[in-house]
């Protein structure tokens, strides 16, 4: 097991909080982190299921889903973002 720092951004920070600290598998990958947290149910299943669309950043660095993860990582979870 390893821990990594989860943040979220916009209205996922509104619904889950600005951060935690999550402990992952050494194997973990972006999607099974999202899918983990979501898997708690309530609010984070609402704003991380696989239903909303979620953009991911790993060490403050957008990436795709398949990333894998390292301990002491910084993973960000936000919605994407559209302008007007």
């Amino acid at each position: 097991m390893m821990k990594v720092e989860v943040r979220y951004f916009a209205s996922l920070r509104e619904a889950l909080g600005s951060a935690e600290s999550v402990e992952i598998d050494a194997a973990a990958t972006i999607a099974s982190l999202r899918d983990s947290l979501a898997a708690r149910g309530g609010r984070h299943a609402e704003v991380l299921g696989r239903h909303k669309a979620v953009r991911s950043a790993r060490n403050r660095v957008l990436c795709a889903e398949s990333v894998s993860v390292a301990g002491g990582d910084e993973i960000g979870f936000f919605p994407p973002v559209t302008g007007g």
